[in-house]
């Protein structure tokens, strides 16, 4: 499983990119507004940041498939590695057909069923994003949506779209979509970071400090 990490922090993503484990950005319209500055020179300054696939979305007030592909043109005109994200309905699924048959990037997003990850692989999503934690949020199992997912995929053997699981919240959703055959997990930077923690790793860190230090001195 690779690792995406979701934000539009530029800070957080030179972090993230420097630490050499992430090979793709998400954003999305929360995200972006959340950094206060305009979408094309926040999907610009990433773009310059990290080679590799980053997503960026429609407007959230764009419903309408006509403005969705209007709008997926110009993010796509953005920078080679962009990746246009839809959301998840019929007219987001009549984007998906007319940009992929462009040859243009699409992540379906704010999966939620089984079904819907189906309908967008078989519109020509390059990706479909399930958002497990939100599953999680109203006492569902997330995990288990990214697992049928998978598992549907692999069963159709001529399904190429990739599963990003999303809506991270902590390590151990890391570890069960690992486990559960996503392709890419995208992750927050505060959740990388917790990632590289361990108790017995700082314990191990000072005890080797401390020996070294009773025969070296500092």
């Amino acid at each position: 499983m690779r690792f995406f990490v979701d934000t539009a922090d530029v800070e957080e993503i030179r972090k993230a990119n420097d630490m050499g484990v992430i090979c793709g950005v998400t954003t999305n319209p929360s995200l972006i507004a959340k950094s206060g500055r305009k979408f094309e020179d926040v999907i610009k300054e990433i773009t310059s940041i990290v080679d590799g696939p980053i997503s960026g979305e429609v407007k959230a007030t764009t419903t309408d498939a006509e403005g969705m592909i209007k709008e997926g043109r110009e993010i796509a005109a953005i920078h080679p590695n962009m990746v246009v994200k839809i959301p998840m309905t019929v007219e987001g699924l009549k984007a998906v057909k007319v940009l992929s048959s462009e040859g243009i990037k699409t992540n379906v997003t704010l999966i939620f069923s089984a079904n819907q990850a189906l309908l967008a692989a078989r519109a020509g999503a390059t990706y479909v994003s399930p958002f497990l934690g939100r599953i999680d949020d109203i006492s569902g199992y997330g995990i288990d949506l990214v697992r049928q997912i998978a598992d549907i995929f692999d069963v159709a053997e001529d399904i190429d779209t990739e599963i990003i699981a999303a809506s991270i919240r902590n390590p151990i959703h890391v570890t069960d979509c690992a486990l559960a055959g996503a392709d890419i997990a995208t992750v927050p930077y505060k959740v990388i970071v917790q990632m590289t923690k361990h108790p017995l790793t700082d314990a191990g860190i000072e005890k080797f400090q401390a020996d070294y230090k009773a025969v070296f001195g500092e």
